[in-house]
């Protein structure tokens, strides 16, 4: 991928130099990559999660006691307008975050709309959001009642152990998350909220499914712009973008932990519905095809 050159995002916000405790001092335990559990079994958390549909925080708080710690943060600056340093993954994710912006301020202006671009908080272990304690073992998250996307770059390594290697495949995750944001600004999110609070279990889930289909197909929206605009995909990149959406989708992960597949429980997709939403967005660059939930009506 092709983003050296690319411009870098204003709005990063490092609190990888926070930490953060369990209340009554720094000697509590910790939970996290570098804490009481480990990286394998925190990997399986998120996939138990992603299945079951289930706060991996809350199954964090079953293995380590049965409750959920509550958390503070040490007094540290908190650096608000870079990415830190000579980081190169910081730094990587600066400029896709950059990208991101200039693709959707482009599209908004062109429907006569303003876009309220994100923040992006890089954070280590655990960070206080506006949608609570936000974990590593959750994975990369975007939070609407902050209008952030949270990410611990630990899970540049878990992706690869999903086996979604490169530079274009963590793009995607990043790209995703954005789309989530997006849905944020144009009320998708609050009805697809409203809808799953008084849907049964089963609609719920459906429901679900199709609003993380339509982010994927908006991570495809943005990836056609940026590459006819500024030419960043070298050869490969569309294929470790279509291995990362194919290497969350439900049906494997619950493959990966020796579960019976179970559609009805899919909350984000399978592997084929994620690769082919990506590749819909890619392909078309219009929002208007990405209306996945007119597909699931017709």
């Amino acid at each position: 991928m092709r983003w050296r050159t690319g411009r870098r995002s204003r709005n990063i916000e490092d609190r990888r130099g926070a930490r953060s405790f369990p209340l009554g001092g720094a000697g509590g335990r910790r939970i996290g990559r570098r804490g009481g559990l480990s990286g394998g079994v925190i990997l399986i958390i998120i996939v138990i999660g992603l299945i079951t549909g289930q706060n991996p925080l809350q199954l964090l708080g079953m293995m380590t006691g049965g409750e959920q710690p509550s958390y503070t943060s040490a007094p540290q600056s908190t650096n608000t307008n870079t990415a830190g340093g000579n980081d190169e993954a910081a730094d990587f994710v600066s400029v896709v975050l950059a990208d991101t912006e200039d693709t959707w301020s482009s599209l908004f202006s062109r429907s006569g709309a303003q876009y309220r671009a994100p923040r992006l908080v890089l954070y280590t272990d655990m960070t206080k959001t506006a949608c609570g304690l936000g974990q590593a073992a959750s994975g990369p998250f975007y939070c609407p009642a902050d209008s952030k996307v949270y990410l611990d770059l630990g899970f540049l390594q878990e992706l690869q152990r999903l086996g979604a290697p490169g530079d274009f495949a963590v793009a995607y995750v990043i790209a995703h998350e954005i789309g989530h944001h997006v849905q944020n600004l144009v009320g998708t999110s609050t009805k697809v909220h409203q809808l799953r609070q008084r849907s049964s279990k089963r609609e719920s889930n459906a429901l679900s499914v199709l609003q993380e289909l339509q982010a994927d197909c908006y991570a495809g929206v943005w990836a056609h712009h940026a590459q006819r605009e500024r030419n960043i995909l070298e050869e490969g990149d569309l294929e470790e973008g279509l291995t990362a959406a194919s290497s969350v989708g439900d049906d494997r992960l619950q493959r990966m932990s020796g579960r019976t597949v179970q559609p009805e429980s899919f909350t984000h997709g399978s592997s084929k519905q994620r690769m082919q939403w990506f590749r819909i967005g890619f392909e078309h660059g219009d929002v208007q095809r990405c209306d996945t939930f007119k597909q699931a009506v017709n």
